[in-house]
């Protein structure tokens, strides 16, 4: 579904992501780690049209997609949910959904003088939607709470649904686990594992929890000083001598070794 041809940011002398190349396949959930200041999240704004790349190629199902600003490639199905979650604190949880979609007809002043029957018939069908997201992700029961009310692992299921408002193909999610109970990050784990398997999506996540990215993704990519350093199950990362050495430093990685605890 994306590739990411041999891209480079750099920003002044600093290159945060160095020739970077890969794919992510339709339908799979692919695990993005490495240690911190890798460049994964720069991979991700890249990706995702925040940033412009210095250098290189990102296609989408083999249209080109490099710099496309983030709304259109939200049209294209693109999105990607925040380390830090930005929901709307003084709107409702079920608020916060049924804004998602673009082009509402109350969003014209013509609409909102001449066409109030149709906003009305809109916004119950939005509404709708909302509530069965909001089932789905098992927080139905907080729907008329303010989204700024919610605790970290809600805010992140919050965001997940924003995802399910409208037709996203693949969701590009960093750092889900941050600031998350152990619970409720199962929860999330769950929730993306069912669209998944039940709505086809396709999933990059960025996580430094490995329980975590072990459960859920197959298969898992590591970056390192910008670069792709390796891609296959996590077992097979875990064991690759570049990916210990990116983790622990060649002095740490031997001296770990001969003490006889790797």
């Amino acid at each position: 579904m994306i590739v990411v041809d041999d891209i480079s940011k750099q920003f002044g002398g600093f290159k945060a992501v160095d020739g970077a190349t890969l794919k992510i396949a339709e339908g799979s959930i692919t695990g993005l780690i490495g240690p911190n200041g890798a460049g994964k999240t720069t991979l991700f704004n890249v990706i995702a049209g925040v940033l412009e790349p210095s250098e290189g190629r990102v296609t989408m199902q083999g249209e080109d997609i490099t710099g496309l600003p983030p709304h259109e490639l939200f049209h294209k199905g693109l999105l990607r949910t925040f380390q830090i979650a930005h929901e709307f604190a003084s709107m409702t949880v079920r608020e916060n959904l049924m804004m998602v979609p673009g082009q509402q007809s109350g969003e014209t002043l013509w609409n909102a003088w001449f066409g109030r029957g149709r906003i009305a018939t809109e916004e119950a069908t939005l509404r709708d939607k909302a509530d069965e997201v909001l089932e789905f992700l098992t927080i139905y029961h907080l729907k008329d709470e303010k989204a700024g009310n919610l605790s970290g692992g809600q805010k992140k299921l919050l965001e997940l649904g924003r995802t399910m408002m409208v037709d996203a193909k693949i969701v590009f999610l960093d750092e889900v686990g941050a600031g998350v109970n152990r619970t409720l990050l199962r929860t999330i784990g769950d929730a993306i594992v069912r669209l998944n398997e039940e709505r086809g999506y396709t999933f990059v996540v960025i996580e430094h929890d490995m329980e975590f990215i072990g459960r859920i993704c197959d298969p898992v990519i590591c970056m390192a000083e910008g670069k792709v350093l390796a891609e296959g199950t996590l077992d097979e990362i875990k064991a690759n001598e570049h990916v210990i050495e990116a983790y622990l430093g060649t002095g740490l990685k031997n001296k770990v070794k001969a003490e006889g605890r790797v």
